[in-house]
């Protein structure tokens, strides 16, 4: 009779839009980053071979959905599909796709009649590729959770960034810029009372048949003589966060930050934000930032370690919440 032990290993793969951000969770795991060998060939389309042999591992697929370099969103994704479908023809014994940014997650609804929920689609599209779970990172809408039919982790940023609030500001207004994002200002200011943190939001309202255009209308809370902190989940082309900022100095407050998990930075994002009322922009690392877009005002804080706390949990099937508290989930 032969005795057999099986030990459980564990591989980590970047698709080519954010290395980096790979290369740091691998670190932080104590593992070596594996060689995905992604050809890329003249008519665009993709061919990863991955080097080692992952039959019977626990395979982890890393890609945040964006464009660079002349590649598009679309190719980030389609790059880590095919990934996912060659772990899953190497006999990988479970693949977990992690998205830090999922794209396509503002269409998680119909807002008006003949419109895609692409964020359903790309949902779709993983399962089908071989993906059993998911990881992302504050997920435009908590709901998308569902579309994907398997185990989500839905991770958040939040205490990365309340830190950065804990060691560098006294008495703040944590303000969301609309009124979908209150939830989330209000338990950012209820774990920072102990720095007098206070609540605002802003009233605001997109023209109907409009894309990209918002008009901001008024404060409701106190943010005179205050630091206002803006805080959302993305800033894509700064609109929002900048018509906020304005409306926060008209009302008298003294300084106003911008906070975000996502920094999209699209079009006309950088030349706003420089020259906009906010003194100060704090983002994440689930996205690259580019070097022309790394101007004076912009902080990037890693959000490689909660990443990686997060993979070795899932990987030795312990809980992922408890990382959080309990409160990545609502």
């Amino acid at each position: 009779m032969m005795e057999k032990v099986t030990t459980k290993r564990m591989s980590l793969f970047t698709g080519r839009t954010h290395p980096a951000l790979a290369e740091e969770v691998a670190e932080h795991l104590g593992i070596e980053l594996g060689q995905a060998n992604v050809v890329q060939f003249a008519n665009g389309e993709f061919r990863p071979r991955f080097t080692d042999s992952v039959r019977g591992c626990d395979v982890f697929i890393m890609q945040t959905h964006c464009g660079n370099d002349g590649s598009s969103v679309n190719d980030s994704i389609m790059e880590q599909l095919i990934m996912i479908d060659a772990a899953s023809r190497a006999s990988a014994k479970r693949i977990t796709a992690v998205c830090p940014f999922y794209g396509y997650a503002r269409q998680d609804r119909k807002a008006e009649g003949r419109e895609p929920i692409t964020a359903r689609l790309v949902a779709d599209l993983f399962r089908a590729a071989g993906a059993k779970r998911m990881v992302s990172i504050d997920l435009h809408s908590g709901q998308i959770q569902g579309f994907f039919d398997g185990p989500v982790d839905h991770l958040t940023a939040m205490p990365v960034l309340e830190n950065y609030v804990r060691e560098h500001a006294q008495n703040p207004v944590i303000v969301s810029p609309d009124a979908g994002r209150i939830k989330v200002a209000e338990r950012m200011a209820q774990h920072l009372t102990d720095k007098g943190a206070d609540l605002a939001f802003i009233y605001k309202r997109r023209p109907k048949g409009t894309a990209n255009v918002v008009e901001a209308k008024e404060v409701i809370g106190e943010v005179e003589d205050r630091l206002c902190i803006l805080t959302d989940d993305m800033i894509d082309s700064g609109g929002t966060i900048c018509s906020a900022a304005d409306i926060l100095i008209q009302r008298g407050a003294t300084e106003v930050w911008a906070m975000a998990t996502h920094g999209v930075l699209s079009g006309p994002a950088i030349d706003r934000l420089k020259n906009s009322q906010i003194s100060r922009v704090v983002l994440t690392n689930t996205l690259p930032l580019p070097p022309d877009k790394q101007i004076d005002k912009i902080e990037v804080l890693s959000i490689a370690p909660l990443i990686a706390d997060a993979l070795n949990a899932v990987f030795d099937d312990t809980s992922v919440s408890e990382i959080f508290g309990g409160e990545n989930q609502s």
